[in-house]
């Protein structure tokens, strides 16, 4: 497969400016996917038993587990620590089925390379094969190479992974998360749909419009396949047919499985719960994007499910004044006192 030229010219789109009122959808039941973040203590080395808490923590809220993602710093871990992360969510979620889906818990399936380099699909393959050993369902994370493929290519190394292992999930990533990332044109989401062993792809662009328009070609060509809105900075996407794989979530898994379930009831709470929580992603989520993981650390400690809110060596991180927007936001959802 060969590489495409970057930066990337984009095709032009199957379909465009979709209507986000003829999307909506009352009582949509959601599939959320909670990203969890992986805690580091005061020493510098991975709190796993806080980690292992975390995960069953959301799977008891209801929601899918998704570790090894970039929340869960998987990209900077080592394959040894990769596989542990992987142990401990095969123990916790195993036969647990969170949302009633048939996945117990996705991963992501990383390839450590550098700009420039050619895509390693053999890699990726390889990468998504030890996910499926441990049970888990591969998210097939975007790399260097991998990004630099043009759509065509992009997607059949996405057929070549479901050959190899069945069910994974694709992910379009912006740059403002790495930057590696890319959001590819409708053309190619249109081929990635055709697919069949890929079931869902994560998408986050931040952005609505892209969203609706592949939620528009999703409800047209394959409507069980799960679009999982990766957009922190606007979490009602669900009322329009996403699903979610968030970041954010990892927060308060509780908190997202009540708005989900007020969201079938129709109950009116849903949206004060929902604007309380998109509080919580606006503030978490601003620049610089990937500092949003040191909020989360220092959200979940003051919850009292971590001890420390430490990250790893060079990663970003908030001003020790966060604490306290981030105890305020923590009242007003009900979590804090």
């Amino acid at each position: 497969m060969a590489a495409g030229p970057s930066p990337h010219p984009e095709a032009t789109p199957v379909l465009a400016g979709a209507d986000p009122e003829a999307l909506r959808r009352p009582r949509h039941r959601v599939t959320g996917m909670s990203a969890v973040l992986l805690p580091f203590g005061a020493d510098g080395a991975v709190d796993w038993a806080g980690f292992e808490a975390h995960v069953a923590r959301t799977v008891d809220a209801g929601l899918v587990p998704a570790v090894n993602m970039d929340t869960g710093y998987g990209p900077l871990l080592d394959g040894v620590s990769r596989e542990r992360v992987l142990r401990i969510a095969r123990g916790v979620a195993r036969g647990r089925d969170p949302a009633g889906i048939g996945v117990d818990f996705v991963a992501g399936a990383l390839v450590a390379d550098a700009e420039r380099d050619p895509a390693a699909v053999d890699a990726h393959v390889a990468a998504a094969e030890v996910v499926v050993a441990h049970g888990g369902v591969p998210v097939v994370f975007p790399s260097w190479g991998l990004s630099a493929l043009a759509g065509p290519d992009w997607v059949g190394a996405h057929q070549r992974v479901g050959a190899a292992v069945g069910r994974h999930l694709a992910f379009e990533l912006g740059r403002q998360f790495v930057p590696h990332g890319r959001i590819h044109d409708l053309d190619t989401y249109a081929a990635l749909l055709e697919v069949g062993p890929c079931i869902g792809a994560k998408h986050s662009s931040l952005a609505r419009a892209p969203e609706w328009d592949r939620l528009a070609l999703r409800d047209a060509r394959r409507p069980e396949f799960l679009v999982l809105t990766g957009n922190d900075l606007a979490i009602d996407m669900v009322r329009y047919g996403s699903d979610y794989l968030l970041g954010l979530s990892t927060f308060a898994p509780d908190l997202f499985a009540r708005r989900d379930a007020l969201l079938v009831a129709a109950d009116p709470a849903a949206h004060e719960l929902e604007d309380a929580l998109q509080y919580l992603g606006a503030f978490a989520f601003r620049d610089p994007v990937p500092a949003y993981r040191h909020d989360a650390a220092m959200f979940l400690r003051l919850r009292g499910w971590i001890g420390s809110d430490a990250t790893p060596p060079g990663m970003p991180r908030r001003p020790g004044t966060d604490r306290a927007v981030l105890r305020g936001i923590g009242r007003r959802l009900g979590v804090l006192a």
